[in-house]
């Protein structure tokens, strides 16, 4: 039973021919503030919210 031809040029390691690729910053966007958030629904109803929402995810 054969299971296909044997090609070394696929086994290669690929090359980094991409030498005009720009290195991604990961701290340009830092925020160093505050966030604050307000809401008129309560502690309870969240939570209660969040589970039905994860009942739905299990579903």
């Amino acid at each position: 039973m054969g299971f296909g031809s044997y090609d070394e040029s696929e086994q290669q390691q690929p090359r980094d021919d991409e030498e005009d690729v720009e290195a991604v910053s990961i701290h340009e966007h830092d925020h160093d503030g505050q966030l604050e958030f307000e809401s008129d629904v309560s502690t309870d109803q969240l939570v209660s919210q969040l589970g039905s929402m994860k009942d739905e995810d299990d579903e």
